[in-house]
């Protein structure tokens, strides 16, 4: 039997397609038996090959379900271990196959899957099968960007951290090999799906949605399948507004109009759909009427003034009759009510002007002319006090000349 054992290994030599596997090869082998810590394999009917621990690749589903009579690749990492056994590995073929993958992915703009292991202020890592990349927070799709108010670092890190165990489809958007430098895309993934649903909105259209985040800048809406907007702090309402927490909350309901497309990204205004209260104002307000104002914010050049809930103006500093060494927040306090006058009002372009008035209602045009009329008051009063002191002492001195003569 050994005989005829040794004449069948042999014959195999003999044959042209048969070749003795080296370290580095890659080779197939049909499955004898697996189990989570070795698989066993039958190479070409005459050897044995055995896959062990780290070696194994369960990342790939081509490897982690494996049954007897399978045919799977391996590579070759010993050709004889303790047993007489071929040493080989499904982690360094799977390893290449996934950079192939990648590779493939890249060039051709196709869509993969990876698990997020980690997440830092600047976005999340990721791995596709055991290798790993890097998805940046400017690359998430719009669902998933972590919009905070006044961009705490902090908070957006807590948002990433939830990601972490999830799946995410992405496109490949940076490939170096060399560098280890891999870089996904979840937005241009979603630009690509998204692309014919924003087709579909043009200027001018009316959307209903839901708010989903406040910032600092404006509001961002969903609404329709799976779209977002943003609409603009400027955008808001007619009159000037601090932040827009002062007008909506997150999950509530607004309208409102698309003012701009610009790729997949789209911004909206509430306010369009507002009747503009500047084109009445001139009904209720006029150049020279003296007004009650509420003082909203003070700032270097002036101050924000509030005359009702929609039409608000502007107080230049040149208007407030300060001192030359008065300062602007030191005569001034948020929230005070005072007399001012309107110097000039333009709908158009929603401006109001305003200086201030006196305690009494008078223009502060007034106030100025009564200021200088005390001011040539003082100086002729000063003028007479010198006229006064010089007669006085030409008087004395003649006295003092007519003593000497005597």
């Amino acid at each position: 039997m050994s005989d005829n054992n040794g004449k069948d290994f042999a014959s195999l030599l003999e044959k042209e397609d048969f070749f003795i596997p080296q370290v580095g090869d890659i080779i197939k082998g049909n499955i004898v038996s697996a189990s989570k810590s070795e698989v066993r394999l039958d190479v070409a009917g005459i050897m044995a090959g055995v896959v062990r621990g780290p070696e194994l690749y369960l990342e790939d589903d081509e490897y982690a379900k494996l049954q007897a009579g399978d045919e799977v690749e391996a590579m070759v990492v010993e050709t004889e271990n303790e047993n007489g056994e071929l040493e080989l590995s499904f982690k360094r073929v799977g390893q290449e196959k996934a950079w192939n993958s990648l590779e493939d992915a890249y060039q051709n703009k196709k869509q993969i899957t990876v698990k997020i292991v980690d997440a830092n202020k600047g976005g999340l890592m990721a791995r596709y099968r055991q290798i790993k990349g890097f998805l940046p927070v400017s690359q998430l799709a719009p669902e998933n960007y972590p919009r905070v108010s006044g961009g705490d670092k902090s908070k957006i890190l807590e948002k990433l951290k939830k990601f972490v165990g999830q799946k995410f489809e992405v496109n490949v958007i940076t490939l170096e090999e060399g560098d280890d430098k891999i870089i996904f895309s979840e937005k241009e993934l979603w630009n690509k799906k998204k692309k014919d649903v924003i087709s579909q909105y043009k200027l001018g259209m009316v959307v209903e949605g839901t708010v989903t985040a406040i910032t600092n800048f404006g509001v961002f809406v969903s609404f329709g399948d799976n779209m977002e907007g943003l609409i603009h702090i400027s955008e808001l309402a007619w009159q000037r507004i601090d932040s827009p927490h002062d007008l909506v909350k997150v999950g509530e309901k607004i309208k409102a109009e698309i003012v701009n497309l610009e790729g997949s990204k789209i911004f909206l205004s509430a306010k369009k759909l507002m009747t503009d209260p500047w084109q009445e104002s001139t009904k209720k307000y006029k150049e020279g009427d003296v007004v009650k104002g509420e003082i909203l914010k003070i700032n270097p050049f002036g101050l924000f003034v509030k005359l009702d809930e929609d039409i608000h103006g502007l107080a230049h500093i040149s208007q407030l009759n300060l001192g030359p060494k008065e300062k602007i927040s030191e005569k001034f306090e948020s929230n005070s009510v005072m007399d001012f006058e309107i110097i000039n009002i333009v709908p158009a372009e929603h401006r109001l002007g305003l200086k201030l008035a006196n305690k009494q209602g008078a223009s502060s045009k007034e106030s100025g002319n009564s200021k200088d009329k005390e001011i040539k008051e003082e100086k002729a009063k000063v003028k007479a006090v010198k006229k006064a002191s010089k007669k006085d002492k030409d008087s004395k001195k003649e006295e003092t000349e007519e003593k000497e003569d005597k």
